[in-house]
């Protein structure tokens, strides 16, 4: 998928004081922000169409394949990215790349890009403005939700926990099964956007796909592995990181299993709300690395009934700190199907 060029393209509308954007031929009306993050900002933006033609007949819904991506009331969630640099500039084109390879319910998709040329302003240095259009989830993340829910002192049912996890599951198993296989590399509940649903499990989608890479790389030096674990110290979330990008072997085999450690830490944070492992970060002379290199997990007091010790077990198992007997993603959708039926009502 190609990136546009052109002054024209998703630019402000000054005289509205920003409220208008293009991106491409079609016009959106920033609703509000919903989020931002280091030189990116999330807004809720409504697409704007002529008098004469409805929502389901408007521009979008010309270039959208899936119809059910398209929002009922021209409502979407778009992410504005302000780039300084050629380096900041070709991430962001290997992110529409990269998101442009999948297509699966639990993944969430892009819509519509648009990257421009702009002059710097005294305000900012940045010489490039992208805009990235997806669904819109108001619900908010998994993280979202989990602060909404500690704060009542809530959690999800057992059945939810697996449902929301089988999800996650589905999306990964799209990504890694692709040739070559790709790692999402920073599964976390910041990226976990969850829909509630009347008398059904929450819809779970992962999103942000601006650390996706080809999964497998073969690590020969140990120049080579210190570049790895730079580039991930960057790109993955650090409580939810696998071993071996914390201390990569001077000879190894990286491979997609790095997503599964980070599932399994998701799983439990679906559970408790955070990484198995980021308690380390609250004790004195506490080391994270230290507590994950060495898989220290420990289990806090959860709802009443608690969650069965075959979750405990489940996520214990993918925390294997050896990437080679780790579980795939084919094993994990096998084992969480056994405790659904199990499990659920």
């Amino acid at each position: 998928m190609g990136c546009t060029f052109s002054g024209f393209n998703a630019m402000y509308d000054a005289a509205n004081g920003g409220g208008d954007v293009w991106i491409n031929d079609i016009r959106f009306k920033i609703v509000r922000q919903l989020g931002e993050g280091g030189f990116a900002y999330v807004y809720l933006v409504k697409e704007v169409t002529s008098d004469s033609s409805s929502i389901s007949a408007g521009g979008l819904a010309k270039k959208v394949k899936d119809p059910s991506h398209l929002s009922d009331d021209g409502t979407y969630a778009m992410k504005k990215v302000l780039i300084q640099n050629n380096e900041q500039l070709e991430l962001v084109r290997e992110e529409i790349r990269v998101s442009s390879l999948f297509s699966h319910r639990n993944l969430l998709p892009l819509l519509d890009h648009a990257i421009i040329s702009v002059k710097p302003t005294q305000e900012g240095s940045w010489n490039h403005e992208a805009y990235l259009l997806f669904p819109v989830h108001l619900d908010g993340t998994l993280l979202d939700n989990f602060k909404a829910m500690s704060a009542k002192n809530d959690f999800f049912s057992t059945s939810d926990v697996l449902q929301i996890f089988r999800q996650l599951c589905a999306g990964l198993e799209h990504m890694h099964s692709l040739e070559p296989p790709y790692a999402h590399n920073d599964i976390k509940p910041g990226n976990v956007l969850l829909t509630h649903r009347k008398g059904e499990s929450p819809l779970a989608i992962l999103m942000d796909f601006g650390s996706a890479r080809p999964a497998r790389r073969q690590i020969r030096s140990r120049s080579e592995a210190l570049q790895l674990q730079e580039w991930a110290s960057e790109h993955c979330a650090a409580p939810f990181r696998a071993p071996e990008l914390w201390d990569c072997p001077s000879h190894a085999d990286v491979d997609e299993r790095t997503d599964i450690w980070a599932l399994g830490c998701t799983l439990y944070a679906i559970m408790y709300g955070v990484s198995p492992f980021e308690y380390a970060l609250g004790e004195s002379g506490g080391s994270l690395q230290l507590a994950i290199v060495n898989v220290q997990i420990k289990w806090p007091a959860g709802p009443k009934p608690q969650y069965p010790e075959a979750l405990h077990q489940f996520v214990t198992w993918m925390l294997q700190p050896q990437p080679s007997v780790r579980p795939r993603i084919d094993d994990i959708i096998f084992h969480v199907d056994k405790l659904i039926s199990k499990f659920s009502q």
